[in-house]
């Protein structure tokens, strides 16, 4: 009798075990079926998510883009792990390689897609407005502009002027679809200030000192072309200064333009402009581009010497000159003989 009891409790077992394997072979077998990838991962898809939107029309959508085969499974999938109020908005760069789950992870995971650009060292905010707007995450340069302008941006940083311009830090950066540009200038700062940490000289300094660092960083950027000169070049501006010489350096001219000349006349010189510091004595109001790590290092660790004067080669080198007669020469040797 016990022998008997213990076939049939065997049995049952075994059969417990069969239809327990056989739910599992099931379940994978349909998963692969109705919730596995439509393709190989070459059709891709912006999937957008707003804020409230129902996880119903989320499915409506990725079956129309022919992302997942089955909108009644992707929806039990949804229910059956409980992910209705999980999913996050953002946009998704979806393609027909994944599986149902696997872009059901995605969409609850937040990893939304990221738009990454470069600033190039020397770039100024209107140059930076541009590049975001040809990167969609910006609707014009204006809207960046004001955004850079934001008073409590400046507050919150410290920075004594009405914009951050010099502290943008130009960098690669990646940031979500429809970010928002005090953000981005934010994200920028910060970048700027965690650079400033490896300059030891810069250690303790107080804001108005820091800005008037930028001033020369910046004008130094868009002068200089070979980094090895950009202390040489730092210590040229500030012996004109302490000689009450001005500065006539052309890239504040160059400033003045919405888009950098080929070439400057002697008429641009004598445009009326704080900023033109041929007919100005001092630093210009602010900076005048971003500049970049060397060019802050340069402003902070100057070489100086007796050179009062730099023209460029066509090499792409400077000559540096101790007096305006050795200068003359060098402008004919390498700019006047060069545009004849």
């Amino acid at each position: 009798m016990t022998t008997k009891k213990n076939r049939i409790f065997i049995l049952s077992l075994i059969g417990l075990a069969f239809l327990f394997v056989t739910a599992v072979i099931s379940v994978f077998v349909i998963d692969e079926i109705k919730g596995g990838a439509v393709g190989d991962g070459q059709n891709k898809f912006d999937l957008i998510i707003d804020a409230g939107e129902p996880s119903s029309a989320v499915v409506k959508e990725l079956s129309q883009s022919g992302m997942i085969k089955s909108s009644v499974y992707f929806n039990y999938l949804i229910k059956f792990t409980r992910a209705g109020n999980k999913i996050k908005q953002g946009v998704y760069e979806i393609n027909d390689g994944m599986s149902s789950r696997k872009i059901l992870d995605v969409i609850i995971s937040g990893k939304v897609k990221l738009i990454t650009f470069t600033v190039p060292e020397g770039y100024n905010n209107r140059q930076i407005g541009d590049l975001l707007v040809s990167k969609k995450l910006t609707k014009s340069r204006e809207e960046f502009l004001t955004a850079a302008s934001n008073q409590a941006l400046l507050d919150k940083h410290k920075i004594p002027a009405k914009t951050t311009e010099g502290y943008l830090f130009p960098e690669t950066y990646s940031v979500p679809i429809n970010f928002p540009p005090d953000r981005i200038a934010d994200m920028m700062i910060k970048r700027f200030f965690k650079k400033l940490e490896t300059i030891p000289e810069a250690k303790g300094i107080n804001s108005a000192a820091l800005h008037a660092k930028v001033v020369l960083a910046s004008i130094v950027e868009r002068e200089a072309v070979r980094k090895e000169e950009r202390p040489m070049m730092a210590g040229v501006f500030l012996t004109r200064i302490d000689k009450n010489i001005n500065l006539e350096s052309c890239a504040t001219i160059q400033y003045l333009f919405d888009k950098p000349k080929k070439r400057l006349f002697d008429s641009d010189l004598k445009i009326i402009s704080p900023y033109n510091t041929y007919i100005n004595g001092g630093w210009p109001p602010g900076p005048i581009s971003n500049p970049g790590l060397p060019a802050l290092i340069a402003a902070f660790k100057p070489e100086k010497s007796d050179k009062l004067f730099f023209l460029l080669k066509p090499d792409g080198s400077h000559y540096f000159s101790a007096t305006f007669k050795e200068h003359l020469e060098a402008k004919k040797k390498y700019i006047d003989a060069f545009y004849q």
